[in-house]
Formats: structure tokens, C-alpha cells, sequence
């Protein structure tokens, strides 16, 4: 499983790291596409597949070097710190980004896919009726899933390990946005807005010695929230992986097919012309998160109009980002035929 790897490897799995937790934050994109078009997708499913008894055997009995190896460790810590560096950087920015020109990140994004469905799709020769059965069974899940009517928001924590497991799901299968699932599920705000900045704001109090959130039942609360939920996150990414583990081990061209389809039909989530729906209460007064924005139920999408500067601006953000994926592609390709 270990590689060895040039400099230049280890530089392009920190930038892979850094686009999976920037596609991880945006509701309809997923990390695990990041991986699939990128060509790391199987070694991140099988290294992930290495978490398991046979490595807890080895922390018990001290093999930490053998651990290392066997669970393929300079990748996988690679891959998070490039995920960490998105954290603090590229996903603020995009927070920004989403805020002030919605229209232009999504037709970005979209233009991503766009390419990243053409790019893994040139390669794929196993194109026989089967396969083309499961690819639109793929497409159909994907296209469902972004007309799904989201749910209230449920803070019960059996249910906040299960919104873990679930919302792992973008970084293990390519197409299914764990942000997006978590809005279908209603704790997008809880989970990956409130809880986060209660965590911040704690580490900011404790390197000034201030540790008064101990009294702060509210704090406590989404600090148990968050825990929770990152539990359940390792738990799902662990058994999710072992699932596709075996599923690309033993039915391959099959399950690729599912995942074209399935990032195929998650165009629908991204679509860029789209107005958020904010939820209201019975009275039909917008609900607020705690940092002040409103909580977003879903998207009402509409075609757009071609007069508008906008528009063509958006079309070109298209075209762009999917030459942007092609020619990261490309430029990693050129890579490696030098280093060969």
C-alpha cells in the first residue's frame, strides 16, 4: 500500500487535501469527487479500509512504525493537513464567497463538475448495458435526492451520530454531498455552524485562561452536540469505507458506473440559478442562526435570463472551471510521466 513519493507528490496531495475540505464545506459538492476525478480515490478508500482491528492490534502492542505502513499513514496525513489548511483558509473564503456572489461560486462549481464527469468518463470502457443501467440508476438517486424536502432541526444525540455517519458520506462517495444530506436532515446549522463556532470561541477562552463556558449549559450542549457528531463521523468513515472497500474489490466497473451517475445527477444541487429558500416559523417570521444569518431550508431553482450581464459572467464561470479541472488533470498527468 505504501508509496514512495517525490516531493512534488507530496505538494499535490496537500493542494487534494486543500480541495476536498473546501468541496466538503459547499452544500451539493463533495470531497470524494475531489478524489475519484483526481485518481487517488481507490488508494483513499483501501488506506481508510486499513482502520480496523489489525491496526488497533498494533497500537496495543507498540508497532507504531508497522502502523504507520500499514495503514498507508504519509498519505492519509497528507490528505488532513492539506483538509486543515482548507479549514482555517479556503473554506472562510468561500463562506465570503457564497455570501456575496452566490451565483458566481455555484456556476463555478458547476462548470468543475461539469468537467470532472467528462474526464473520468473518457477512460471508462466498460460501457455495456449493465453498466449503463447502473449509471442511471446513479443519476436518478442524485437527481432525487436534491428535490428532497429538509427536515427540522433534531439536536437528540443518537440521531446527531447518525447525522455523523451520513454526512461523512461526501468524502467516501463522489456525488453525495454530506453538507447538503445534513440540510435534508435539518442540522446543517447546528452541526456545522453552531457547534464550530461554540468550539472556536472555547479554544479562544481557554488560551486567555477564561473558563467560564464551564457554566455555560448552552456551550456544553454544542460542545456534546460536536463530539458527538465527529464520533459519529469516524465511525461512518471507517465502516463506509470497508463497504466500498469491497464493493470496488469484487464489482469495480459496476459501482464506478453508479458513481458517474451519482455525481452526474448531483448537478441538480449546484444548479446555479437558484434562490435559497429560508425557514420560517408558524407565525412566518425568518429563523435566525446563532451568528445571525438565515437558516436556509432549500433551493427553488429557475432557468435564467439571457439578457443579463450576470448570466453570461455565470456561463463563463462554467467554462472555466471546467477547463480548470481538465487542466489540473492534465498538469498532474505531465507530472508523472517526467517523474517516470
Amino acid at each position: 500500500m505504501q508509496q514512495t513519493r517525490t516531493l512534488t507528490d507530496k505538494i499535490f496531495l496537500v493542494i487534494k487535501g486543500i480541495l476536498m475540505g473546501a468541496a466538503n464545506k459547499v452544500p451539493g459538492v463533495s470531497g470524494g469527487m475531489v478524489a475519484f476525478v483526481a485518481g487517488f480515490y481507490e488508494e483513499f478508500i483501501f488506506s481508510l479500509k486499513r482502520i480496523n482491528l489489525n491496526s488497533l492490534k498494533l497500537i496495543v502492542n507498540g508497532r507504531f512504525r508497522s502502523l504507520w505502513y500499514y495503514t498507508n499513514a504519509k498519505f492519509l496525513s497528507l490528505l488532513i493537513l492539506g483538509m486543515v489548511i482548507s479549514y482555517f483558509s479556503v473554506s472562510l473564503l468561500l463562506d465570503y464567497l457564497i455570501t456575496h456572489y452566490e451565483l458566481y461560486v455555484w456556476a463555478a462549481f458547476f462548470g468543475m463538475i461539469l468537467g470532472s464527469i467528462y474526464y473520468i468518463s473518457k477512460d471508462f470502457e466498460e460501457w455495456n448495458r449493465r453498466n449503463i443501467g447502473f449509471m442511471l440508476l446513479g443519476v436518478i438517486a442524485g437527481v432525487s435526492i436534491s428535490f428532497l424536502e429538509p427536515a427540522a432541526q433534531n439536536d437528540n444525540l443518537w440521531f446527531v451520530f447518525f447525522c455523523g455517519i451520513i454526512g461523512v458520506s461526501g468524502m467516501t462517495l463522489p456525488g453525495l454531498s454530506g453538507s447538503f444530506i445534513l440540510i435534508l436532515l435539518g442540522n446543517y446549522v447546528l452541526l456545522l455552524v453552531d457547534s464550530v463556532n461554540a468550539l472556536y470561541l472555547t479554544i479562544a477562552e481557554v488560551f486567555t485562561w477564561d473558563f467560564s463556558f464551564a457554566q455555560d449549559e448552552e456551550r456544553k450542549r454544542l460542545l456534546q452536540v460536536l463530539l458527538v457528531f465527529t464520533l459519529g463521523s469516524l465511525a461512518g468513515l471507517v465502516s463506509l469505507s470497508h463497504i466500498l472497500g469491497y464493493l470496488l474489490k469484487h464489482y469495480k466497473n459496476a459501482t464506478f458506473a453508479v458513481i458517474i451517475g451519482f455525481i452526474t445527477g448531483s448537478l441538480g444541487v449546484v444548479w446555479p440559478w437558484k434562490k435559497a429558500v429560508f425557514r420560517r416559523n408558524e407565525e412566518g417570521i425568518f429563523l435566525f442562526d446563532k451568528t445571525g444569518n438565515r437558516i436556509i431550508d432549500n433551493y427553488d431553482r429557475y432557468l435564467p435570463s439571457f439578457h443579463e450581464l450576470s448570466t453570461w459572467i455565470a456561463i463563463f464561470l462554467i467554462i472555466t472551471g471546467a477547463l480548470l479541472v481538465l487542466w489540473l488533470a492534465w498538469a498532474e498527468l505531465k507530472s508523472k510521466k517526467q517523474d517516470a
